[in-house]
């Protein structure tokens, strides 16, 4: 459709279009300081709506956006949408999406690969993970629902390695040095006992509220999260499904918890009852490991040193999962070293079984 000029000079577009239920619809915009930048927004806007290939990468992420904001959760969107706009638009922005080709996405990764900081440092091979499947999966989307013909982020192959940084651990003994130091600030002691001894999340942790705590049961509830978005706090529900759990205290946690929320003045069941920030914690895991002379680790570490310490107990990866909110498989997976070797067991077993005995044998000391 044509453009037109208004009373005050400048220009708008006027564009009947179908939506995807087969409603007409009439679209206007105004504003335009010349004809040709009416003329281009229409031209963008068609391709849009009707989800023409031959759109830009750029437009394409906007309806990328209008679909996948609302299914994922507000935290998770703003980290996608930080990678998005800062690594990958810089480079395809302009690109017709059905244009790009493998050799552009290898082109694009090579320009990552050679990223130093002002130390020096590369993108670690996590980030550089984590940066191209946000590519791939605007492509997929398009390849799903759009008819774009082929994902070039696929066919270029992926860069980085998923849970590339070194998990470490705190043994007990590691912990209960650290966990002395931190007694001269109960928020932080008790922060970190909850950390350690039940493996939650930080964002967990942070979310936890008097009303999550049955001490007759010994029961704690977890069923939400705890993320500071744009200078907001922002209550959501938890990573994933499995997630959402029970976790069985132990008596001296229960007391000690009980302590806690004891000192904190007219809580009430709903309020939060850890207000302390993430680089607040980081900050007191910098001074308690130097203080305690125990290596330092990282917040999430906590979690692994949980996982750990129950591996080390004898409890089986189901059991384990439960705790933490994982799936069993991820549990066997990430922590298969960890586990003992039944492979002396299985070969006894075989063995006795080949000779006539019974199969049901214990492994041998």
């Amino acid at each position: 459709m044509p453009v037109y000029k208004d009373k005050n000079g400048t220009w708008f577009a006027m564009i009947r279009y179908t939506e995807w239920d087969g409603k007409t619809k009439q679209k206007c915009k105004r504003g335009f300081s010349t004809k040709r930048e009416a003329q281009e927004w229409e031209r963008k806007f068609l391709l849009c709506s009707n989800a023409d290939m031959n759109m830009a990468f750029v437009d394409f992420f906007g309806i990328y956006k209008r679909d996948m904001q609302s299914r994922l959760k507000q935290n998770t969107w703003e980290s996608k949408e930080f990678i998005i706009k800062s690594k990958i638009l810089p480079y395809f922005a302009d690109k017709p999406i059905c244009e790009i080709q493998p050799k552009d996405v290898l082109a694009w990764q090579n320009t990552l690969l050679r990223h130093r900081d002002s130390r020096g440092n590369p993108y670690s091979e996590t980030y550089l993970k984590s940066v191209h499947n946000q590519l791939s999966a605007i492509f997929n989307h398009a390849v799903r629902f759009y008819n774009l013909s082929s994902n070039p982020a696929a066919k270029a192959g992926s860069i980085g390695v998923k849970n590339a940084d070194e998990m470490q651990f705190w043994t007990k003994d590691e912990y209960l040095k650290f966990s002395e130091v931190m007694m001269d600030k109960p928020v932080s002691f008790y922060a970190f006992e909850m950390l350690y001894w039940c493996g939650i999340r930080l964002g967990e942790l942070l979310a936890l509220t008097p009303a999550d705590f049955n001490f007759q049961s010994h029961k704690l509830r977890i069923n939400k999260s705890y993320q500071r978005i744009k200078k907001q706090d922002v209550i959501t529900e938890p990573k994933t499904k499995k997630s959402i759990r029970t976790i069985e205290m132990p008596d001296f946690l229960c007391e000690e918890m009980q302590d806690y929320l004891g000192m904190l003045y007219d809580v009430q069941p709903d309020e939060r009852i850890f207000t302390i920030t993430k680089s607040y914690l980081h900050h007191e895991m910098d001074r308690g490991a130097k203080k305690s002379g125990v290596k330092r680790i990282r917040i999430h570490d906590l979690r692994h040193s949980h996982v750990s310490l129950l591996i080390e107990m004898g409890f089986s990866a189901v059991a384990i999962a439960d705790r933490v909110g994982h799936e069993s498989i991820d549990i066997t997976y990430r922590y298969a070293h960890l586990f003992p070797s039944k492979q002396k067991e299985m070969a006894n077993k075989l063995d006795n079984l080949r000779k006539g005995g019974d199969a049901d044998v214990s492994e041998e000391s």
